[in-house]
């Protein structure tokens, strides 16, 4: 919990020392634009314009992911109850002979402890 804290403090002193050191005034031009500034802010300015352009590119295939694990982990859910059905099935076929109505009960959810029949 600590441990941003502090790390946030130290990439932000390292910031400032950067800034301080690099206060030559630099042109940049790009196509038309030109724009003038320190060098630092220049330098800054570019590295979160490229964090920003990355984070756009990243973001649509994380959003995309992430639908696809909310699916899978329903459809593990799903499978995961079939097979416990089955399983519920092949107890009670090896123990008792399946009539229709402990089947139906199975398959509707209901768990029967062979013991009790």
């Amino acid at each position: 919990m600590l441990l941003p804290l502090i790390l946030g403090i130290i990439l932000g002193a390292i910031a400032v020392i950067f800034a301080l050191q690099n206060i030559t005034v630099v042109t940049v031009t790009f196509f038309t634009w030109q724009i003038e500034g320190s060098l630092s802010l220049i330098l800054m300015l570019t590295v979160f314009i490229g964090i920003l352009i990355a984070l756009l590119i990243v973001l649509p295939e994380s959003i995309r992911n992430y639908f696809r694990y909310k699916n899978l982990k329903k459809e593990n859910g799903e499978l995961e109850e079939l097979l416990r059905k089955q399983k519920e099935l092949t107890v009670f076929a090896k123990n008792i002979p399946s009539t229709p109505e402990i089947i139906a009960g199975i398959e509707g959810g209901a768990i029967i402890d062979p013991n009790t029949l």
